[in-house]
């Protein structure tokens, strides 16, 4: 018996009903209809097989509307055929619940309907589960399995947006508002973002003004409340515009289908809160489409548009010579058009009218030569999200950075052999050159932009050619976090620093347990720590090491739990000022080069350099910061001597920079402060900040950050500073 013929309702096509009431199911031989008329050959048997085994699957159960449940797999299977899929998708779309909630299992599925539906429907349900889940890492850990499933097969991703679009249709019966505002935000985070990126702007439309909707219901009322106002007060002001246009259209020589209609609700607000201006400020609430046969007739329309109408400067985009990422392109123009109303038009082609409206769905069908694997490829974003997905630490971290690739608004970029490179507003050279290549990003060192040698933190601008420098001895740095954009750069950036700050941790918890060992009286034998690595929750050595040289535990805790301390045995007496030595001891940790933000720091208050004395006082989770041994601060650590670490400089110390800092006072007249940097220069340093702190008539203080190798380079400027007959004094900052 026909699944259809159970069914008591009038039929009608499942995406045709208002998603503010509620659709009509749509029959079997609907489906069937709707999906041969777009495709002959799709498998019929294959479509009523699944409409029946869903329905009989589904069973009595009900959604919270109150409808059967059955009606909503056949409604997301009516949202798939109206973007003309393949009849795997629409059979994935009948049944993507019934893994999850019936009876039947994916063998069940596989035997009936093959290995590539339940490999679909697999895909599917594994994301449905961890939707079920509310809390914020849940969630990034939904989108980290989504976009591997859409890596395997986008279809994975049209069938979870279809599934996500109808829910929404249906969200206001869900009872609980927390919930219902959770899904919402779901939506407008993550969903509506997705389907942009690959071209469905009418589902991300829909989807963004529903969401919308929900977590701000007084605000799209009072925005749809205006428009009715506007619309009565004008009248039918979108027809008298649409007949204006095709009449000078017509004039000039083009042929051509016009549309028109007001922007969505959230379209007009998200303006509105980008601007930061007023609805009644709003002049361009109203779009309107020219669809021509070919790319020159484009062309031709926007010549004659310009000619006729005043053109809102800054309102032109050209996206058919620079397409967007996911393949969108189209001719944008700003117009006083009609009726002096200020107006905005897309020009396009029909093929470019399809891919706007369906995306990669519009590229879909019945190719012979290509798979959904090979289709999946074009989209070079998925490819950059599958990277981030490789050096983000967690899914929390990968969710943030994901977020930044989709949010932001493009600008176009290029190499120096003409390559286009799309990157997020404000990216700099460093996201340039993560996005060329992830080795061209590790390894950069400078930027030429137009030819001219630029900062890295340079904003890039609409048709920069951007040439990146590199070179083999360069590593990612720490400092780059703080202004890159894109996603990717970040994820690889974090993904370093980590990777170093963990080794920094490892060898230095290394050598601070070698030293207690030496302390107490002990070999340091690593086999013997396999003993109490579950005493401190370590799964390996280096976990040990790294928990140590974090600060976590002290050396003498590891050796006490290996060699407990006998009840008599005198406490070791901790002199903390005295272990600090000038030159490497035999208990000292040795301190190397750092790199800033890493396991070990350099104190601000000092500025230790090689050469001075130095302690270490450990903080718990930060690692060792470094301070010369005369330095004021330590004395806030005297009652915590477990917390001082006896260390030395390392004997190629001196081979990097180290900042030391100066006070100068110099005479207030001209050409002073040119002497000063003059004779820093010669000297070899590099000044690196220079704040002046106190100014008088006769004098003025300055506080100079200077890059040295070590404490005797600094000591020779200083020296040369004061035989320069403008300077009064010079002294090393203390505090």
């Amino acid at each position: 018996m026909q699944g259809g013929d159970l069914l008591s309702r009038t039929a009608a096509p499942a995406t045709s009903g208002s998603p503010e009431g509620r659709a009509v199911m749509m029959r079997q031989f609907e489906l069937v209809e709707r999906v041969k008329s777009y495709d002959p050959n799709a498998d019929e048997d294959a479509l009523n097989r699944a409409y029946v085994f869903s329905m009989k699957a589904h069973g009595a159960q009900l959604r919270a509307s109150g409808d059967p449940y059955f009606s909503h797999p056949v409604e997301v299977a009516g949202i798939l055929s109206g973007m003309k899929l393949d009849s795997a998708s629409i059979i994935t779309g009948l049944l993507h619940d019934t893994v999850e909630d019936t009876l039947a299992t994916l063998g069940e599925i596989e035997k009936l309907f093959g290995a590539e539906i339940a490999r679909l429907v697999d895909g599917v349900t594994k994301l449905s589960r961890l939707e079920l889940q509310s809390d914020q890492t849940k969630q990034a850990e939904n989108f980290r399995k989504l976009v591997l499933a859409m890596s395997e097969d986008i279809r994975v991703l049209l069938v979870k947006l279809a599934d996500r679009l109808h829910n929404m249709r249906t969200l206001r019966f869900v009872r609980d508002p927390e919930k219902r505002r959770r899904v919402a935000r779901e939506t407008m985070e993550i969903y509506a973002p997705l389907a942009e990126r690959i071209g469905m702007h009418e589902m991300q439309d829909e989807l963004e003004d529903l969401a919308f909707g929900e977590l701000y219901p007084e605000a799209r009322e009072s925005i749809r409340t205006r428009l009715a106002f506007l619309k009565d007060k004008g009248g039918d002001v979108v027809a008298r515009i649409l007949r204006e246009l095709g009449e000078t259209l017509k004039e000039g020589g083009v042929k051509a289908e016009l549309s028109g209609r007001e922007k969505s609700s959230y379209s007009i607000w998200r303006k509105m809160q980008r601007k930061n201006v007023g609805f009644e400020q709003l002049s361009d609430i109203m779009a309107f489409r020219v669809v021509v046969d070919t790319v020159e007739e484009c062309y031709h329309a926007l010549g004659v548009v310009h000619s006729h109408y005043h053109v809102v400067p800054g309102r032109f985009k050209d996206y058919i010579s620079t397409p967007k990422p996911n393949n969108y392109r189209s001719l944008h123009t700003g117009v006083i058009g009609p009726e002096r109303q200020r107006i905005e038009l897309q020009i396009r082609t029909r093929e470019m009218h399809e891919v706007a409206e369906l995306g990669v769905a519009a590229h879909w069908v019945f190719k012979q030569s290509s798979s959904p694997r090979t289709e999946t490829r074009q989209y070079r974003w998925l490819r950059e999200l599958l990277d981030i997905l490789e050096h983000a630490s967690d899914p929390q971290e990968f969710l943030e950075h994901t977020k930044l690739e989709m949010f932001q608004d493009q600008v176009f970029c290029f190499t120096p052999k003409g390559d286009l490179i799309e990157l997020p507003r404000g990216s700099t050279p460093v996201d340039f050159a993560y996005a060329v290549h992830s080795e061209i990003g590790d390894t950069c060192v400078g930027a030429k932009v137009n030819g001219k040698l630029v900062p890295l933190r340079t904003a890039l601008a609409n048709g920069d050619q951007v040439d990146i420098i590199t070179s083999k001895a360069q590593t990612p740095s720490p400092t780059w976090e703080r202004f890159v954009v894109t996603g990717k750069a970040r994820a690889r950036i974090r993904r370093y620093v980590r990777t170093q700050q963990r080794q920094q941790y490892l060898d230095l918890g290394k050598a601070i347990l070698q030293k207690a060992f030496r302390q107490e009286g002990h070999d340091f034998v690593e086999k013997a720590l396999s003993e109490i690595l579950s005493t401190f929750n370590a799964q390996t050595f280096d976990d040990l090491y790294v928990a140590v040289g974090e600060g976590l535990h002290t050396g003498r805790e590891v050796v006490h739990a290996l060699y407990p301390p006998k009840p008599d045995a005198r406490a070791a007496k901790v002199v903390p000022l005295a272990a600090a030595r000038g030159k490497k001891g035999e208990n000292a940790v040795p301190i190397r080069g750092l790199i800033p933000g890493m396991a070990l720091h350099y104190a601000g208050c000092c500025h230790p350099l090689p050469g001075d004395r130095i302690v270490g006082i450990v903080t718990t989770g930060k690692g060792v910061t470094i301070h010369t041994i005369d330095c004021e601060t330590l004395a806030t650590f005297a009652e915590t001597p477990e917390r001082w670490l006896d260390v030395a400089w390392d004997d190629d110390a001196s081979a990097g920079a180290h900042v030391g800092r100066i006070n100068v006072t110099l005479d207030n007249e001209p050409g002073s402060l040119g002497s000063l940097t003059t004779v820093i220069g010669k000297g070899g340093g590099n000044i690196t900040n220079l704040k002046i702190t106190n100014r008088s008539l006769d004098f003025f203080e300055i506080l100079v950050d200077i890059e040295v190798q070590n404490l005797r380079h600094l000591t020779n400027i200083i020296a040369a500073l004061r035989a320069t007959p403008v300077i009064n004094s010079v002294e090393r900052a203390r505090g």
